[in-house]
């Protein structure tokens, strides 16, 4: 990487770590809290599982990478073909899991389509609309039912809020190598509870979510800095958590009484990424 985007990347992850308190909470937007229970109907995310069958590379090392250079105009074209139909549907119409998967797809597939958009930024923290903009998250990204809507809108005033579920950030990808992985399956009402579990202890059972570095410290995701309260009310409750769910060192982790690192790393979650020892 040439040595200014490297100081750029850095300059930028400097800022959201200063900011790192401040992300964004759950809160309603009121407009999606309706369902239509009584609705057997599924949606169709074959498209999706498509897409994800031919450029998701699920690595051994636990980390699953996007083929973006190797996406063809057809699938960029059946991708936004997908997009264009769910922006086409009214999530409401729906019974609640048929909607949890509807807004885990579209968050997830709105994602790729931002890194494709910017096929020579080496982190998702550089690709947004706005002007010193940190990232895309706040850019109008689609309409559904009339109404823009953008990642943050989906992420922290629609899922979170609403399912109040822990898990719902294991779900969601935002291209790094930090973040929960990319799931090979689509979301659907059938397979949801099963994925938000796996790929919750998946996560904590992983060096990005959980580790201790060769100081005997404990460092964890900033995850659980950026959304502490909705993993726990305190320090022990974290500790506690991770422990219950992370199958290596659960007994460090109880009684562990050290400094909590917390790291994250930006870089963008491409097969031609080199990963961060």
């Amino acid at each position: 990487m040439p040595k200014t985007s490297l100081l750029s990347l850095l300059v930028l992850t400097s800022l959201l770590s200063v900011s790192a308190g401040a992300a964004p909470g759950a809160r309603l937007w009121q407009l999606w809290d309706a369902s239509a229970e009584s609705n057997p109907a599924g949606i169709d995310h074959a498209q999706w599982q498509r897409f994800l069958d031919l450029y998701l590379a699920v690595g051994d090392d636990g980390v699953n990478l996007v083929k973006y250079g190797r996406v063809d105009v057809e699938d960029r074209q059946r991708l936004q073909s997908y997009l264009q139909m769910l922006s086409a549907l009214d999530p409401r119409d729906y019974a609640r899991a048929e909607q949890l998967a509807y807004w885990v797809n579209l968050y997830n597939a709105l994602t790729v389509k931002v890194v494709l958009s910017y096929p020579s930024k080496a982190s998702i923290l550089r690709m947004g609309r706005r002007w010193l903009s940190i990232g895309p998250w706040n850019d109008e990204m689609i309409t559904i039912a009339g109404e823009p809507v953008t990642l943050n809108d989906i992420e922290h005033r629609i899922l979170r809020p609403i399912w109040n579920d822990r898990r719902i950030h294991y779900a969601l990808n935002c291209a790094s190598l930090s973040c929960p992985n990319l799931d090979p399956q689509a979301y659907t009402r059938a397979n949801s509870e099963r994925l938000l579990t796996a790929n919750e202890i998946a996560y904590i059972n992983h060096p990005r979510g959980v580790r201790f570095d060769d100081q005997g410290r404990l460092v964890v995701s900033r995850i659980y800095q950026w959304y502490a309260l909705d993993f726990a009310t305190d320090r022990r409750g974290l500790l506690d958590y991770l422990s219950e769910h992370q199958s290596f060192h659960n007994n460090d982790l109880g009684t562990y009484n050290g400094r909590i690192v917390y790291d994250y790393d930006w870089a963008l979650n491409k097969l031609e990424s080199v990963r961060r020892e």
